[in-house]
C-alpha cells in the first residue's frame, strides 16, 4: 500500500491549477517584462467549463512558457488581492469591478490592468476555443510591443 506524501499532493495539485495572485499589478508587471498579457480567468468551483479551459488550454501554456496566466475565484470573498491600484480587495470584488459576471471570463491584460483584447466570456464553441484563444493573445501581445 502506498500513500501519497504531503509534498507530492501539493505538488499534483500545483500542476492542475493555475496560481491565485496575491497582487495583479506585480504579476501584470512581471508578465509584460516578458512580453506577455497577464491572462486572468476568472473561476467558479465545480464550474465544467472552467476546468476544460483551464486543463484543457492554460495550463498546458503555462507548462510550456507561453502564457502567464492566472486565475481568481468570483465567489472567493475572503482572500486578499491587492489590485492595479495598490489597494486591497478580494477576487470577487475584482471580478465584479470586471463586470466579469461568468465563469470562464479570460482577460488580456496589460501592465496597468488594461485590457488589451476582448475577453473571452464562457465556452460557447468548445472546438474553436483555442482558435479563439490564440487570436486574442496575437492581439495582446501586438498591443504589448
Amino acid at each position: 500500500m502506498t500513500t501519497a506524501t504531503p509534498a507530492r499532493s501539493a505538488t499534483a495539485k500545483a500542476h492542475t491549477a493555475l496560481p491565485s495572485p496575491a497582487s495583479l499589478r506585480a504579476a501584470a508587471q512581471a508578465a509584460a517584462a516578458r512580453g506577455e498579457p497577464l491572462v486572468v480567468m476568472t473561476t467558479l468551483s465545480g464550474c465544467p467549463y472552467c476546468d476544460l479551459v483551464r486543463n484543457h488550454y492554460l495550463l498546458p501554456m503555462r507548462r510550456e512558457g507561453t502564457v502567464q496566466a492566472v486565475q481568481i475565484d468570483i465567489l472567493d470573498r475572503t482572500s486578499n488581492l491587492q489590485g492595479f491600484g495598490g489597494g486591497n480587495t478580494t477576487p470577487a470584488d475584482q471580478a465584479r469591478t470586471w463586470k466579469a459576471r461568468f465563469a470562464p471570463t479570460v482577460l488580456f491584460l496589460g501592465p496597468n490592468g488594461q485590457e488589451l483584447a476582448e475577453r473571452l466570456v464562457g465556452v460557447a464553441v468548445p472546438d474553436f476555443y483555442g482558435e479563439y484563444l490564440q487570436a486574442r493573445l496575437s492581439e495582446a501581445r501586438s498591443k504589448l510591443k
